[in-house]
């Protein structure tokens, strides 16, 4: 079932913050008030999942200036996180937190949960200030993602947050020519 335009999941969880290097508990409740990106990913430790992180880190700092908070989730704990982080040099260069969802209740709140395999699945989640989910992108086990169009979704999400009435087009940029919904465009696109 989607969770496209639904309040997001309650949830309090640990994490592990490298930047600060500490453990941190973070819950839904911080998320209020910003855009926030929710990564959830299979398994610390793993093949594909330390390029997707560290590609998510490369924008991390253009997401940053949008007002986005990133966080990265896996059903590992927030020890396997830092002990990932110590020891994997693609890990060692994240900057936002690595929250754990060991229990499976948060990826299953979300519905990616992969209950056969006790995994999340590669969800990517853009949330806006108001803790409503605006897009949701889910991959095959084998399929990484790519971080860049993350930041021209969030800033589609803002856009037309920002901007009543109108949308965005296919493979809009932040420049670029929105539309009008309305009578005179019904069949002339």
């Amino acid at each position: 079932m989607s969770q496209v335009g639904k309040k997001m999941p309650e949830f309090t969880t640990n994490g592990y913050n490298p930047k600060k290097e500490e453990f941190v508990t973070i819950s839904n409740k911080d998320f209020e008030g910003k855009w926030n990106v929710l990564m959830f990913y299979p398994a610390d430790f793993t093949f594909v999942c330390p390029t997707e992180l560290e590609d998510m880190q490369d924008q991390y700092e253009k997401l940053q200036s949008l007002g986005v908070e990133v966080y990265s989730m896996s059903c590992d704990t927030h020890f396997v996180h830092k002990a990932w982080h110590d020891h994997s040099e693609a890990i060692s260069k994240l900057q936002y937190t690595m929250l754990a969802d060991p229990h499976k209740s948060i990826a299953r709140d979300f519905s990616v949960l992969d209950e056969e395999a006790g995994l999340a699945q590669r969800a990517t989640f853009i949330i806006d200030p108001d803790g409503i989910i605006q897009t949701v992108e889910i991959n095959a086990d084998g399929i990484g993602r790519d971080a860049s169009q993350v930041y021209d979704k969030v800033r589609a999400a803002q856009y037309v947050r920002e901007n009543p009435g109108q949308v965005c087009p296919a493979k809009w940029k932040e420049s670029g020519k929105t539309l009008t919904p309305g009578l005179d465009l019904v069949g002339k696109i």
